[in-house]
């Protein structure tokens, strides 16, 4: 069954990066790359700020950390302990593929995918009721989801779940926040 399962990955990781075309390269680099987002990281504080009260906005802040903390954490454990080559270090598939990065670590699970996601989801969850259209935060991580594929350095499976780790730490920091620092924090005095 693992067999079966890591067969798809490969052969569904191989058709999606085929399907790259050289005039696009230049765009996927740049999405892939983390330091183009700090703008859009930038924002989603400002958006913490401005519809949330000022020692709510920075509580939430403290929360985003600590998710994004315990996706790095996991994600450390996790790469040592699996080794799974990248598609760009797997002899069996880097003569098939286009490869436009050269990480050398591993690549199970994909730490782009779980941090994405795992940023999206919580300010998703805190902004959700204040900012219209919310939900198209999440076009941020599905871009940059794919971009791991199209420039070679991850399985779908990395992507996936790297996804879900993202999504299962944002959804329980955000209970955390709701059930341990909302009910514990002094109210706000009127000013």
């Amino acid at each position: 069954m693992l067999k079966r399962i890591l067969d798809w990955d490969r052969d569904t990781f191989i058709f999606l990066n085929g399907l790259g075309i050289e005039r696009f390269d230049l765009f996927w680099s740049t999405v892939t790359n983390f330091t183009t987002w700090i703008p859009l990281f930038i924002f989603f504080f400002y958006l913490l700020y401005r519809k949330h009260p000022r020692r709510d906005s920075l509580l939430m802040a403290l929360t985003v950390f600590l998710v994004l903390s315990f996706i790095v954490l996991t994600l450390t454990i996790t790469k040592d302990y699996v080794a799974r080559l990248r598609p760009n270090n797997d002899p069996e598939v880097n003569t098939l593929i286009r490869i436009l990065n050269g990480p050398t670590n591993f690549s199970f699970f994909s730490g782009h995918a779980a941090a994405s996601f795992g940023l999206t989801t919580i300010f998703f969850l805190f902004l959700r009721k204040k900012v219209r259209l919310a939900w198209l935060f999440f076009t941020w991580p599905l871009l940059f989801g794919f971009s791991r594929i199209y420039v070679g350095v991850h399985y779908p499976i990395d992507i996936m779940v790297g996804a879900g780790v993202g999504l299962f730490y944002g959804l329980l920091f955000y209970v955390l926040y709701n059930r341990i620092i909302v009910p514990y924090s002094p109210p706000i005095r009127p000013g």
